[in-house]
């Protein structure tokens, strides 16, 4: 390709609103256009290190035996609700209605379309199956930001095993595993595979790989000293055991402005926050719930959600709090609470001397005994784990990190097989639900989380594996023939070669190529200007650390091909 014929419409500038650096630069150095808001189109240069991660992707799902689908990007809204997903979704689910009046949905994600397909697996001869495909996604972010990282609409490797057994499962999450290290290794991002929450998506486990990025929305909990690691949401700590308060009755006592957690520390007659009992009011599909977490402890609410099985969940309003409890949030406690669901983290077991609001305005309790005191329907893990609290594994301090997701895989189990009935007969004639299975990786955001990770001042700095061209030869000036000359005679050495280059003959300062192709992050550049070339040289830079040498153009393909397969 030819400078002077691509379309690359970088800009001085970035967006305002661009905070991320990957989607700064994107923008800057024309891989990307943003239609409106969560939507972007990929230009000439986005498309070619799109389409080189969707390559990896691809080889590496058809290693491990994936087989390639290509389904509808529109669902019916009959299949969604068949698996229960319908309502589950909720509004991040674009809906539309056609001329019909028949309800349909664009996909978010593929399990109930290809659980369809699997009908037609009759036997466990059949088996194991995978089945991918790389299809347009479509969700409608209440926030879109930062570029690729969150979009509404966006390309995922979907892919979904299906086997006859738990067993079968196990081979292939660990065959996607493997895969997705493999990926990730190709596509120079640093994954770090951790437990993860299965959301929406079910199941009975999940992991995912998480990038460390200052730009990443979520935080990872891991340890420097051993191989724990794990979203917050489902991250866990050793906590030290706090020896408890010698109350032993259950007193009222008068609180007057006492609101926060803090305040009751301060307060006649109060605690410290570790010896108070934190009572968040919830709504959990549409019925209230008490939550309990240590006064210090901060509620997560995907662990709530994962514990309880809600859908809708979302805290109370200060109307409904006093509704239900009597008091206005700040004088809230669950202590004689009868007909009201209770959940509290294991952290309170047992615990006694605990002070709690009484649900009187103004008045708290101390003394509190949670198993006299306290009629606790259910204990789950509740709690947010914080920085510097020991390792479950090794007892070291825990570090949080935060984190781009580039993939998600999940055991999903027998729960959309039984939804839709997907059985085959196993060896003894026996009618099985298929166990399946699934596995997702978006496109875009894995270019975004590459960029993130591969950049400086001066633009992008892409590894040779997704680079847009593998390499450019810049012309000092086009006035000087024989650099010309020498530039094309290169040139067609390396395509020849199958080397994917870019020719910069653009009538412009050679400042200007240069800061270009940096801006785009072309890993290697060759320079070809009259003072070098009369000496039998040329010069080679590599973008990633500048530097800079003198190499004789007779030498320089074999070079570069040795630097770009290194």
């Amino acid at each position: 390709m030819r400078w002077s014929n691509l379309h690359t419409p970088t800009l001085r500038d970035a967006p305002a609103d661009a905070e991320a650096a990957s989607h700064k630069l994107l923008v800057r150095g024309g891989f990307i256009r943003q239609l409106h808001a969560g939507h972007y189109s990929l230009l000439p240069l986005g498309w070619r290190v799109f389409t080189k991660v969707e390559s990896i992707v691809r080889e590496e799902m058809d290693a491990i035996g994936g087989q390639e689908f290509l389904l509808p990007a529109m669902h019916p809204a009959s299949l969604w609700k068949k698996s229960g997903r319908w309502d589950v979704m909720g509004d991040e689910m674009f809906r539309v209605t056609d001329r019909k009046g028949a309800e349909n949905a664009l996909g978010m994600t593929h399990e109930e379309i290809f659980t369809t397909l699997a009908l037609e697996i009759t036997s466990y001869k059949s088996l194991p199956q995978i089945w991918y495909q790389i299809q347009t996604k479509s969700r409608d972010e209440p926030r879109p930001k930062s570029g690729l990282l969150r979009v509404r609409e966006f390309a995922m490797k979907d892919s979904y095993s299906f086997d006859l057994d738990q067993a079968g499962l196990d081979r292939n999450f660990a065959l996607h595993h493997d895969a997705y290290v493999r990926i990730f290794e190709r596509l120079g991002l640093p994954a770090v595979p951790v437990e993860a929450s299965s959301g929406a998506m079910g199941g009975s486990g999940s992991t995912e790989f998480m990038v460390p990025s200052p730009a990443g929305e979520d935080d990872v909990v891991r340890c420097n000293s051993c191989d724990y690691a794990a979203n917050v949401e489902r991250s866990a700590s050793a906590l030290p055991v706090v020896e408890d308060r010698d109350l032993v009755e259950l007193t009222k006592f008068p609180t007057p402005g006492v609101r926060t957690i803090a305040a009751l520390e301060a307060a006649d007659g109060g605690a410290p926050a570790d010896h108070q009992i934190k009572t968040m009011v919830m709504v959990l599909d549409g019925d209230v719930t008490l939550a309990l977490v240590r006064g210090d402890h901060q509620l997560n609410l995907q662990k709530l959600q994962d514990g309880t099985g809600a859908i809708d969940i979302r805290p109370a309003t200060p109307e409904e709090a006093k509704a239900a409890l009597g008091a206005m949030p700040g004088s809230l406690g669950a202590v004689g609470v009868e007909g009201t669901r209770i959940v509290a983290d294991p952290v309170l077991q047992g615990r006694s001397g605990l002070t709690t609001g009484a649900n009187t305005d103004d008045w708290h309790y101390t003394g509190v005994n949670i198993e006299r005191d306290i009629a606790v329907d259910e204990w789950m893990d509740l709690r947010d784990v914080s920085e510097g609290e020991a390792c479950i594994s090794c007892g070291e301090p825990l570090e949080i990190v935060r984190c781009i997701e580039a993939g998600h895989i999940f055991k999903l189990g027998t729960k959309y097989a039984e939804a839709f009935g997907a059985h085959v007969m196993d060896p003894n004639g026996t009618q099985c639900p298929l166990v399946m299975g699934s596995y997702g990786i978006g496109i875009e955001r894995n270019v975004a989380a590459i960029a993130e990770t591969y950049h400086d001042d001066n633009g992008l700095i892409w590894p040779a594996a997704v680079a847009p061209f593998e390499a450019v030869i810049t012309i000092v000036s086009l006035k000087d023939e024989s650099s010309v000359v020498a530039a094309k005679a290169l040139y067609d050495e390396l395509k020849a070669k199958r080397i994917d280059v870019l020719l910069d003959d653009r009538d412009a300062r050679a400042g200007v190529k240069f800061a270009d192709a940096e801006l785009i992050g072309i890993p290697y550049r060759i320079t070809i200007g009259p003072r070098a070339l009369a000496e039998g040289e040329v010069e080679f830079t590599e973008r990633s650390n500048g530097e800079t040498t003198r190499v004789r153009i007779d030498a320089i393909v074999d070079q570069l091909i040795a630097a770009v397969t290194s």
